[in-house]
């Protein structure tokens, strides 16, 4: 089962966009490939066509490969709800909430989950390409490890190790993540990729030797820093805003569980928009469109909000004519009242909500995994939209002055818009993907700018993708890699 596994020194080293570029590049030269990433811990998702719910780099890696997301491509999907605790995605479907000594014993049953879908995968395809999560010196975790190590070592597969120079101190990651792994993982990494190099390699090169005369092992390639790289995050929220030169102000509130905050990414690539994630601690901005997005605890997040005193000022925005926007969780804020007997989130059994919308939320354990199309319907908006529903959560209206967002292909409005038309609730994610709907929303918000320049979510993300893979092609040695008996490129 032709197999090559991805690992990282680090978190964010960059093993979910090279693991993506060699996608690419297998696709170029032919390969029929899948990417594979046994167990990732991410808010971010995606929908998958065979109605799961996987990571959402993973989605962006079978892009890269010319392929429709699929459940086994991620089969084992942990989203924190706490610090201690976390819902399990099985093949797409949860199974519910685990602590972490309760998955520690789960973990057999996830092990069988991951072997039966990587062998499908290695089944229907030339090269299946797996990332790693994580490190693999995180010695604490060994015990019972799906994630790195663990998996290769039962897979049999060799591994190629990344680390992330711009973040400094790179030969040491390599030579102590080789010193925390048995004779048997040290012996299956076959090389290493420095990542994110900035100036002249001739200065690098006596490390990149070193390092090969310490370890044996070749450096297969460093890849340079590609400036304004754009591809969708595993996890990791921007902390820098775009566009500071920009007038038209947007702030989306960066809650502790917030999820899927890649639906605003078409938001911060406008030119003439100030787009930022607002930090914890601090006041909200003054901005145009205040954004509350998806989070994996609403009531928890509800109350912090609080705490930050973020209601008073979101009152404040809407009182100064503001504009508001609540993306899945984010809605559910807006309503009156969020009710979760059955603990599906937390084990608060109610939580007000802000009070906008004229509205009770039922947390109810049958996750809605959908993907959707439809059309702008309220207040003069139009425009075609296409994303998909991923809550847990069913919402009742029971008062008057709100009207539909949304009529869906699949016959259900969706969506709330008030009659003023200062606020806006909807569970789509994706609202911002498709052009005409992206246009129309920014319209509304007062934006008076033009997007008609800026690619679609698909073209921009193909165009990244080949960006990185011309830079990882020009970057490798694929004579030390083909020496190593890797690839066929």
């Amino acid at each position: 089962m032709p197999t090559l596994m991805i690992q990282g020194c680090t978190s964010d080293a960059g093993k979910s966009t090279l693991t993506a570029a060699l996608c690419r590049l297998l696709l170029r030269r032919g390969i029929s490939v899948a990417p594979f990433k046994p167990q990732n811990m991410a808010l971010n998702s995606a929908v998958t066509p065979d109605g799961g719910e996987i990571g959402r780099a993973q989605a962006v890696q079978a892009f890269a490969c010319g392929l429709a997301p699929h459940t086994d491509m991620n089969p084992v999907l942990l989203k924190p709800s706490s610090d201690c605790r976390a819902q399990v995605i099985i093949q797409g479907k949860s199974i519910g909430n685990l602590d972490a000594v309760d998955y520690h014993a789960y973990k057999t049953t996830a092990r069988a989950a991951v072997f039966e879908s990587w062998q499908r995968l290695a089944a229907q395809y030339d090269w299946v390409l797996v990332e790693g999560a994580g490190s693999p010196a995180e010695v604490n975790l060994r015990a019972g490890d799906i994630a790195n190590m663990g998996f290769a070592e039962e897979a049999d597969c060799p591994v190629w190790l990344v680390a992330d120079i711009d973040r400094g101190g790179v030969f040491a990651h390599f030579v102590g993540t080789l010193a925390c792994l048995s004779e048997s993982e040290q012996a299956r990494i076959q090389g290493f990729i420095i990542n994110r190099f900035r100036g002249d390699i001739a200065l690098l090169q006596p490390g990149c030797d070193w390092l090969e005369a310490q370890t044996g092992k070749p450096v297969l390639a460093v890849v340079p820093y590609l400036h304004g790289l754009d591809i969708a995050a595993e996890d990791a929220v921007p902390r820098t805003a775009s566009g500071v030169d920009g007038d038209f102000k947007i702030v989306i509130a960066t809650l502790p569980h917030i999820s899927n905050h890649t639906d605003f990414d078409p938001l911060r690539r406008i030119a003439g928009i100030n787009c930022q994630f607002a930090n914890p601690n601090q006041p909200l901005p003054a901005c145009d469109l205040l954004i509350l997005p998806g989070s994996k605890n609403t009531q928890g997040d509800l109350a912090w909000l609080r705490q930050q005193g973020w209601d008073q000022q979101i009152a404040t925005h809407l009182r100064y004519g503001g504009k508001l926007i609540g993306v899945c969780g984010g809605y559910q804020m807006l309503g009156e009242l969020i009710i979760d007997e059955v603990g599906i989130e937390s084990r608060q059994a109610s939580s007000k909500g802000l009070g906008y919308i004229p509205m009770n939320t039922y947390l109810e354990a049958e996750k809605q995994l959908r993907l959707v199309t439809g059309q702008l319907i309220a207040k003069g908006l139009t425009g075609a939209v296409a994303g998909y529903e991923i809550h847990v959560g069913q919402s009742t209206l029971h008062g008057d002055g709100w009207e539909g967002l949304l009529q869906l292909d699949d016959g259900r409005t969706e969506g709330l818009i008030s009659s003023d038309g200062q606020i806006i609730g909807t569970y789509l994610h994706g609202l911002f993907d498709q052009l005409s709907a992206l246009t129309a929303l920014l319209a509304w918000a007062g934006w008076c700018g033009s997007v008609d320049l800026l690619p679609d979510a698909d073209a921009q993300l193909n165009a990244e993708i080949d960006r990185l893979a011309d830079a990882l092609d020009f970057a490798m040695d694929w004579q030390k890699a083909q020496q190593v008996g890797l690839l066929p490129l």
